[in-house]
């Protein structure tokens, strides 16, 4: 039976009004599993659904890294995330940054990070793992200090760092039946909702620092974190420098946009990267897209936005942007505004949404 949504999303609010918190991680589980649902929609929406840990780890290690910047070019301020500053997850991702970041490769997504030095990318990601398990995993469910209800996953299992614990349970937490599609359904109202509390957390933490500094969220969570010069240079180059939505030249003003929006599914990956023109990129702004540009996107070819993307250091995320664009279009509601064009929205059809390899 498919997990009633009021329930789910009454119990994720209880999780958000659950006490202080002392750091952001559980915050930040969170946000990383309403992704991962949105990407892991299953058939039947009523089934269990297991997430990899590693896969979950990362997400997590993708959500911190931007923000482990400095705040502005003059103070050098980095946020804390934590009451005391310190944790495994910011210690071990400092050390990546200070390892990975050149002067070629600045403001980089996390994936160049692993590709420019695989050997301490898996190593920071060992460590951050265990400590996930550890701890944000292990109480995320828990309100309180009472007894409670686990309505996400088995966490009877969890508590340690033990790499043979985690190896014994498939390196993996299983969703509950119906959980994974109902999350997914949710993520649009709740995510913001996670995230919004995030920005919260983080502002009470640097208090002494922010003073009325009025836009960390942008900061967090904004498009920006990341520069994308270098996908808009080797999408120009290979497929022209027009507007990918309307054709038009594009002359000054180029924007780089995400297909599938940021603000619903973090992907970087030049596979969710198009060109568009200033009209078309306001006009977009967070909505869906019409499917036919998902289409269209994918429609480049595996191989082609693998091939560019290896050129420039940087993730193509094909499957990625494959699997988000079915769990997006299958559990929103036929209501949902989708974007065709400047003035023209219209609401979802419905229908499979899926992509093959076989297309391209």
């Amino acid at each position: 039976m498919p997990t009633d949504p009021l329930t789910l999303g009454q119990q994720l609010v209880a999780v958000l009004e659950g006490g202080h918190r002392t750091a952001t991680y559980k915050l930040a589980v969170m946000v990383a599993l309403l992704d991962l649902a949105v990407e892991s929609v299953p058939d039947d929406p009523g089934a269990a659904v297991s997430i990899d840990l590693d896969d979950l780890t990362e997400r997590v290690m993708a959500l911190y890294w931007t923000q482990l910047r400095p705040l502005d070019e003059k103070s050098h301020v980095i946020l804390r995330q934590s009451n005391d500053g310190r944790g495994v997850v910011f210690s071990q991702l400092t050390a990546l940054r200070a390892a990975s970041t050149t002067a070629r490769l600045r403001q980089i997504p996390i994936e160049s990070a692993k590709m420019a030095v695989p050997q301490e990318y898996q190593a920071a990601q060992s460590a951050i793992k265990k400590n996930l398990v550890r701890y944000p995993l292990k109480l995320l469910q828990r309100v309180g200090t009472g007894t409670y209800e686990c309505f996400l996953y088995d966490d009877s299992w969890l508590g340690t760092d033990s790499t043979r614990v985690i190896d014994a349970h498939g390196n993996q937490i299983e969703l509950f039946p119906g959980v994974c599609h109902t999350l997914a359904r949710l993520a649009p109202l709740v995510k913001p909702a996670f995230q919004l509390a995030w920005v919260d957390d983080v502002r009470r933490m640097n208090r002494e620092v922010l003073g009325d500094e009025p836009d960390i969220a942008a900061h967090l969570f904004g498009t920006e974190r990341v520069s994308l010069a270098r996908p808009a240079e080797v999408l120009a180059d290979h497929f022209g420098n027009d507007c990918f939505y309307c054709n038009a030249r594009l002359r000054a003003g180029r924007h780089v946009d995400h297909v599938l929006p940021w603000s619903r599914v973090g992907i970087d990956g030049l596979t969710n990267l198009v060109l568009a023109c200033q009209s078309c990129n306001t006009s977009k702004s967070d909505l869906l897209p019409a499917p036919t540009h998902v289409t269209r996107a994918l429609d480049r070819g595996r191989s082609v936005l693998d091939s560019l993307a290896e050129t420039i250091y940087w993730p193509s995320q094909f499957d990625r942007v494959v699997s988000a664009s079915h769990g997006l279009y299958s559990t929103q509601p036929s209501t949902t505004p989708t974007w065709y064009a400047p003035k023209r929205i219209e609401p979802l059809q419905r229908g499979d949404f899926r992509w093959t390899d076989a297309r391209f």
